[in-house]
C-alpha cells in the first residue's frame, strides 16, 4: 500500500489549477526537468512507504507460520482473508498482528489509542443509534488509532533499517511526527563527558544543523534538560523557557519536547521535537508515543560511534576487566560496578564486580563478603538520606562525572549503622561505574586541624634534645624568625643573641627556669630577624625528662604578639586621651553648673508683694552633660507692677547656659522701661537674633498689677500659662507669638487675663511635661490633671508639680507660680 494510496490521492500530479510544481511555463526546458524531479521524487517515497508496508507484510506472515504452522503462501492467503473479514487494508491488519506478538512499547502506545478510540466509538452509538451526528466521531476515532498504529510500525521499520542516525531522523520525521503536527526533529548523542552531539535531524537548514553539531558540557539548552530530567521536557514555547535549541531562529515561539532516549538504564541521547506554533497540553497517549519513538532512538544511538577527526586516535572505552587492573593501581578504595538489569530490561542495581586492594569497608567486612554482591545489598543505606545510590546511576545513564566531599556513608552491621565521613567520585567507563572513596584518617585530620590552628594564632613549635644537640622546628616558626626553612635552627642558649639588648633580662630568668629549675616557663621578647623588622615574640617551653629524671629535651612553643602588643599600645593611649577628655568633660560641666546655680539657683528667697504669694523652682538635668538653658525670673518693678518670666534658650552646655544669662539681663533691663510685655518680647528678640550669635530660645513673659490684679502677657513661641481657678484647671488662651532670634524683627500679641482671689497661675517650661512617646498636647492634658488639687500653700504646689511630673528627657525645669491671696 503506497503513501498515495494510504492518504488518499493518486500517485501522479494532482495539482488542480494545472500549473508545474515551482511556476515554471510548463513548455519551457526548465519547466519539464523541474516537473520530472518533482515527479521522481514522489515514486520514491511511494517507493519507500510501500518498502516499509512490505516488510510489515513479511514480518506479519511470518507470525502467522509460526502460529499457525502453515507455508508462507498459507500465511499470505490467512492474511489477505482476515484482513477482507475485518474490512481493513492488509497493512493494518498486519500491523495489529505485529502488535498482538510483541506486546513492547509500540504495542502498549496502540493499546492505549484504541482504549481511547473504543470510549469515543461507545459514546457516538450511545448518543446516536441511527447512526447519523456523532457516531461519525467514532468511525474517524477509530480510524485516527489504526493510523497511528501503522505510523509507529512504519517508523520503527524504518529506524531498524536506516544504517545511520540520520535516516532515523527522517523516518521519524516523515512517517510519526508529521502528523503529529511537528516540523523538525533532532537526534542528540550524549558524550562520556556530559556533551551533546547532533547526529541526525529533519526539518532544519543545513547551515543550522552544521551551527549546532556539537554542545559543550554544562551548556543548558532544551535537549540538556531532556538529558538531566528522566520523565523528559515539554515546553509550550520555546521563547518562554529562555533556552537555546537548534531551530530557534525558524520557530522561536514554536512548542519544544526533549525525551531522553535510553535502554537498561543508561540514557544514549535525547531526541528533540519541535513544533511550529505553541504547544497545547498533549494527551498522555501522545506523550507515550513520543516515548516509545525515544526508546526506538536508544538502539541505534546504543550503538553509535562519533566521527573521528583527521588525525585523531580512536578513543577506546576500557571493558570491566582494565578497569579492575587500573582500580588496582590506585590508593584509594575503589568499587567496579555494573548494571544490574531486571526481568523487563530495567535497571535495577549495580553489582560489586571487583573492589581494589586499597579497599576498607566502613563496616570492616573483608573484601571477599563485599565483591560479587549487589550495591544497595551490601550498603542498603546507599539509598538513604546520602542519596549514594542515585548519583551512581545518574552517573551510568548520563555519563556525566559526579565528586563530592564530605559525604556521609552509612553501613549497617548486626542492625546497627555505623558511619563514616568520605570523599566520593563517581565515572563512567564504557558498560561499568568506578566508584573511589577517601574515609577521612582521623589522625591526619586532627593535625591538618593543628596545622591551620598554628597558622592562624602565629604560633610556631620547637623541640631541642639537650644530649644529643637535634633541634626541630616547624615550618611556621623558620618564618616567624624570619629565616629560611633550610638554615639551622637557633639554640636556645642563643636565643638572646636574636633578641633586644633590654630584654636579656626576661631572657636569662626564663632559661634558669626551664634548665636549671626543670619547671615550665614563658618569656615575652622583642626578636630581631634578620630583614631588620622587630617583632614581639612570646615564648612558652617546659622540660621533658628521662626515667632517671635527668633533662632530655624540652619542647615549647613561639607566638608572634606584636598585633596584640600594639593593639595593647593603642588601647592604653586610647584610655589615657578618653580619661583626659572625660576629665575635661566633668570639668566644663561642673563650671557650667555652677554658673547656672550661680544665676539660677534652685530655690530663691520668696518675693514680698501685697496680697500675692510668688514661688520658683528650678530643677537641673539629671545628667550633667545636659546642662541646658531653662531660666526664670521674678521681680518686683520700680512702677509697681510683678515682672513674671520664663525661657528656654535651644541647646545644652556652656554656650547655651551663657546665651541664657544674656536673655534673662537684658528681659530684666528693658522691664524697667515700663513697656509692655509684647514689646520686651520684642526687643528680646533683637537681642537674641543679633547680639548672642544667632541663638534661638522660647519664652513667656507677664507684668502683673496687684492693685487691679490682672496679669498683662505675650508669649514667644512657649507653652502658655495655666490658670488653676477652684476645682478647675485650664491654660490661658494662646496668643500669637514667634520664638526668640529668629528673624531680625517680630511683633508679638499681648492679652489681659483677670485674676481672682485664690487663683494660682503657673508658668512652666517644656521640662516638666515633655515625653519623648507622646505628643505634647496629651502631656499638657496629664498636667492639668495634676494641678488640680491645691495644697494648702504655693511651696507645696509646685514641690507636688516637679514630684509627679512624667517627662522622661531628662532636660532642666523652671517653674514660677503666684496665688492671690
Amino acid at each position: 500500500m503506497s503513501a498515495s494510496e494510504r492518504s488518499g490521492e493518486p500517485a501522479g500530479d494532482t495539482r488542480r489549477d494545472g500549473s508545474d510544481p515551482v511556476g515554471l511555463t510548463p513548455l519551457s526546458p526548465v519547466g519539464r526537468l523541474a516537473a520530472t524531479v518533482d515527479r521522481l521524487s514522489r515514486e520514491v517515497r511511494a517507493a519507500q512507504a510501500e518498502a516499509e508496508g512490505r516488510a510489515l507484510i513479511e514480518l506479519a506472515k511470518g507470525i502467522l507460520v509460526a502460529r499457525l504452522g502453515c507455508g508462507p503462501a498459507e500465511a499470505a492467503r490467512q492474511l489477505a482473508e482476515l484482513a477482507e473479514q475485518s474490512q481493513v487494508t492488509p497493512l493494518e491488519f498486519a500491523v495489529d498482528v505485529i502488535n498482538q506478538a510483541a506486546r513492547d512499547r509500540v504495542s502498549e502506545v496502540t493499546d492505549a489509542f484504541l482504549a481511547a478510540t473504543a470510549a469515543v466509538r461507545t459514546a457516538g452509538r450511545d448518543e446516536d443509534p441511527d447512526g447519523g451526528g456523532t457516531a461519525g466521531a467514532g468511525a474517524a476515532a477509530e480510524a485516527v488509532a489504526d493510523s497511528a498504529a501503522v505510523r509507529l510500525r512504519a517508523a520503527e521499520s524504518g529506524a531498524l533499517a536506516a544504517n545511520d542516525t540520520q535516516a532515523v531522523a527522517d523516518a521519524l520525521l516523515e512517517q510519526a511526527l508529521r502528523p503529529l503536527g511537528a516540523v523538525a526533529v533532532a537526534i542528540w548523542a550524549a558524550g562520556y563527558d556530559g556533551s551533546l552531539t547532533l547526529v541526525g535531524s529533519a526539518g532544519f537548514p543545513p547551515a543550522e544543523a552544521a551551527r549546532w553539531r556539537y554542545v559543550p558540557p554544562d551548556v543548558a539548552t532544551v535537549a540538556r534538560c531532556g538529558l538531566t530530567e528522566r520523565s523528559g521536557q515539554w515546553f509550550a514555547s520555546l521563547a518562554g523557557t529562555g533556552l537555546p535549541s537548534v531551530g530557534r531562529h525558524q520557530y522561536p515561539d514554536g512548542g519544544r519536547v526533549a525525551v531522553p532516549a535510553g535502554t537498561g538504564g543508561r540514557i544514549h541521547g535525547v531526541l528533540e521535537i519541535v513544533w511550529p506554533v505553541p504547544l497545547a497540553p498533549q494527551p498522555p497517549q501522545v506523550v507515550r508515543q513520543v516515548e516509545a519513538l525515544a526508546e526506538l532512538c536508544a538502539h541505534t544511538l546504543e550503538s553509535y560511534t562519533p566521527p573521528r577527526e583527521p588525525g585523531q586516535e580512536p578513543r577506546v572505552m576500557p571493558d570491566a576487566v582494565e578497569l579492575m587492573d587500573l582500580a588496582d593501581g590506585l590508593h584509594d578504595p575503589a568499587l567496579v560496578l555494573v548494571p544490574h538489569l531486571d526481568a523487563a530490561g530495567q535497571l535495577a542495581d549495580f553489582r560489586i564486580q571487583h573492589v581494589n586492594k586499597r579497599f576498607m569497608d566502613p563496616a570492616g567486612r573483608p573484601r571477599a563478603v563485599v565483591g560479587g554482591a549487589l550495591l544497595l545489598e551490601a550498603y542498603p543505606m546507599a539509598a538513604g538520606d546520602s542519596e549514594l545510590f542515585r548519583s551512581v546511576e545518574r552517573v551510568y545513564a548520563t555519563g556525566e562525572p559526579f565528586r563530592a566531599r564530605h559525604m556521609n556513608l552509612t553501613a549497617l552491621v548486626d542492625q546497627v549503622p555505623l558511619s563514616a565521613v568520605a570523599d566520593i567520585s563517581v565515572s563512567r567507563h564504557g558498560n561499568a561505574v568506578l566508584l573511589i572513596w577517601r574515609i577521612e584518617d582521623e589522625t591526619a585530620r586532627l593535625a591538618s586541624l593543628l596545622q591551620h590552628a598554628q597558622r592562624l594564632g602565629r604560633i610556631g613549635g620547637f623541640e631541642e634534645n639537650l644530649l644529643t644537640g637535634e633541634i626541630t622546628w616547624n615550618g611556621q616558626l623558620f618564618d616567624l624568625y624570619g629565616r629560611p626553612h633550610t638554615s639551622t635552627p637557633v639554640p636556645l642558649e642563643e636565643l638572646a643573641a636574636h633578641a633586644h639588648p633590654d630584654d636579656a633580662v626576661a631572657i636569662g630568668r626564663f632559661l634558669r627556669t626551664l634548665l636549671h629549675h626543670r619547671r615550665p616557663a614563658s618569656a615575652a621578647f622583642r626578636l630581631r630577624r634578620p630583614d631588620g623588622v622587630t617583632r614581639h615574640v612570646r615564648v612558652v617551653a617546659e622540660p621533658v625528662l628521662d626515667t632517671d629524671d635527668r633533662l632530655l629535651l624540652v619542647r615549647g612553643a613561639c607566638q608572634d604578639i606584636s598585633a596584640q602588643h600594639w593593639t595593647e599600645v593603642a588601647l592604653a593611649a586610647t584610655r589615657d586621651q578618653l580619661a583626659h577628655t572625660e576629665q575635661q568633660a566633668i570639668e566644663r560641666a561642673r563650671l557650667t553648673l555652677q554658673l547656672q546655680h550661680a544665676i539660677m539657683p534652685p530655690e530663691q528667697t520668696p518675693l514680698r508683694v501685697p496680697d500675692l504669694q510668688v514661688a520658683v523652682r528650678y530643677r537641673p538635668a539629671e545628667t550633667e552633660q545636659l546642662v541646658g538653658g531653662d531660666w526664670y525670673d521674678a521681680v518686683m518693678l520700680p512702677s509697681g507692677r510683678v515682672l513674671l518670666c520664663v525661657g528656654d534658650v535651644a541647646g545644652h552646655g556652656i554656650e547655651a547656659a551663657t546665651s541664657m544669662v544674656v536673655l534673662r539681663n537684658a528681659l530684666r533691663g528693658l522691664a524697667v522701661t515700663g513697656a509692655g510685655p509684647g514689646q520686651l518680647l520684642s526687643w528680646l528678640n533683637i537681642v537674641a537674633h543679633h547680639l548672642t550669635g544667632g541663638v534661638t530660645a522660647t519664652a513667656v513673659c507677664g507684668l502683673y498689677d496687684p492693685a487691679r490684679r490682672t496679669l498683662r502677657w505675650a508669649r514667644a513661641g512657649h507653652l502658655p500659662p495655666v490658670l488653676v481657678r477652684g476645682p478647675e484647671a485650664r491654660p490661658l488662651p494662646l496668643v500669637r507669638g514667634m520664638l526668640l532670634g529668629a528673624v531680625a524683627e517680630a511683633a508679638y500679641e499681648e492679652a489681659e487675663a483677670q485674676l481672682a482671689a485664690g487663683d494660682t497661675l503657673l508658668m512652666y517650661t517644656d521640662g516638666l511635661i515633655e515625653r519623648r512617646d507622646r505628643p505634647v498636647e496629651e502631656a499638657l492634658t496629664q498636667l492639668l490633671s495634676t494641678v488640680r488639687p491645691t495644697p494648702n500653700t504655693l511651696d507645696q504646689h509646685l514641690d507636688r508639680l516637679l514630684t509627679y511630673s512624667r517627662s522622661d528627657t531628662d532636660d532642666d525645669t523652671c517653674l514660677v507660680g503666684i496665688r492671690v491671696a
